[in-house]
């Protein structure tokens, strides 16, 4: 389902200064790094796939966090299981916000310190820490997944993109050491449909975006995957909340009937309030994404 057709999106780019400096010191401090903590959003586990991770990661041990777990209901996380099983990638589904699923995490870690010390210890050399960066967009949980595993606040975590702005270096334990970096994306959105997706999950900043347009998106794909998938996720999520259907209405129709029903016709407001109820779970388990195969 393309979004940006319907809606004629204006090109979604965000590319802050501070991101573009922290990236260039990112790429300086890879060689010093062992493991490589890619962060993702549960909600859109494709979408929040940076294009260049990849290439970041090269030879060295990768460990797939797939946060937020809290948000998406259980049968749509063993889909998601399964899919990156196929593809030979273990995922390690966490809520860093209250530390479930992180001490798999820690142990994946510690697993590839074993291997790393091994072969120094082959090489002549003595043991020494692991050293792993955390990596992933905005907003996705990172430095909320690292106070998890240290056991107590040392990093800044908010529920708003662009809070971390500068690497830091942040010691667990003896055996691992922890680079916080902020949240990198691409230069340019080649995906827009991605790019939507990040907005309506606020893993991207609200000055890069049009909430009205956003908004319908959101009711859109939420509609498209009720229709295709209804029986793994939450039943009339946006009936159950504002008590009335989205499934007779374009997004933006939908967005216009219910700032009319609600909110005194201001669709703006009904926009943000829309995107905000999403954003904190009130609308139910909602992901934005299933496995590209479920539909095939």
């Amino acid at each position: 389902m393309s979004l940006t057709n319907n809606y004629k999106l204006n090109l979604i780019q965000w590319y802050p200064g501070h991101i573009a400096k922290a990236e260039k010191n990112l790429k300086e401090q890879l060689s010093r790094v062992d493991v490589v903590f890619e962060v993702r959003d549960a909600r859109i586990p494709l979408a929040t796939y940076h294009p260049q991770i990849d290439e970041w990661v090269g030879s060295k041990a990768r460990v797939l966090v797939i946060n937020r777990l809290d948000m998406i209901p259980g049968q749509v996380r063993s889909l998601w299981e399964k899919y990156f099983q196929n593809r030979g990638e273990t995922p390690y589904f966490t809520n860093a916000q209250h530390g479930q699923g992180v001490v798999a995490v820690a142990k994946a870690a510690q697993a590839a310190g074993v291997e790393l010390n091994q072969r120094r210890r082959d090489r002549g050399m003595l043991p020494r820490a692991v050293r792993a960066v955390v990596i992933g967009f905005p907003n996705v949980g990172k430095s909320a997944l690292i106070n998890r595993l240290l056991g107590k606040r040392v990093v800044e975590s908010a529920a708003r993109p662009g809070v971390t702005r500068q690497l830091r270096w942040v010691r667990i334990s003896d055996e691992l050491e922890l680079l916080d970096a902020p949240g990198v994306i691409p230069a340019k959105f080649g995906n827009q449909d991605a790019a939507v997706k990040l907005a309506i999950c606020d893993d991207i900043g609200e000055a890069s975006y049009d909430n009205q347009l956003v908004a319908a998106a959101l009711v859109d794909l939420l509609n498209f995957l009720l229709e295709q998938a209804g029986e793994i996720l939450p039943k009339s999520p946006l009936y159950s909340r504002y008590e009335l259907d989205s499934i007779p209405h374009t997004g933006e129709a939908y967005l216009h009937a219910l700032a009319a029903h609600r909110y005194q016709g201001n669709v703006e407001r009904t926009a943000r309030q829309l995107l905000t109820d999403y954003r904190k779970g009130l609308l139910g388990t909602l992901p934005l994404e299933l496995p590209p195969n479920l539909f095939s």
